[in-house]
């Protein structure tokens, strides 16, 4: 895997994946979660695992969507765990992730609910 720039910080990570996801580079984005992270997307599925993740973000940087910053909400943290949140600009209601602290100080997802749908949707 090629050595990618680490998120030294929770709040990175959503730079990272917007820079990445926008160069179209699906191995990058993989790159920000651990190995047997969860990602709830397609919405109402899951996604395990980086290897499926970077899949799946193959087919849907396929289409070359654009994604555009959006500021984090002040991050919750303990210890080596971090709670993580943007508003999303595209009215999905809310995105969150848990992150985790690597032994080299870097931080990756564990769990990534892009997208909340308001119940009974």
């Amino acid at each position: 895997m090629p050595e990618y720039e680490k998120a030294m910080r929770p709040e990175d990570i959503t730079r990272l994946f917007v820079e990445r996801s926008n160069a179209g580079d699906a191995a990058g984005v993989a790159a920000l979660y651990e190995e047997d992270a969860v990602l709830a997307y397609p919405p109402g599925e899951r996604t395990v695992g980086r290897e499926a993740i970077r899949a799946l973000w193959e087919k849907v940087l396929a289409n070359r969507p654009r994604f555009a910053p959006e500021p984090p909400l002040p991050t919750l943290v303990s210890g080596d765990i971090a709670l993580t949140s943007t508003p999303p600009s595209d009215g999905a209601g809310a995105r969150a992730q848990v992150v985790r602290r690597q032994p080299d100080g870097s931080w990756l997802r564990v769990l990534d609910q892009p997208e909340f749908v308001t119940p009974g949707s």
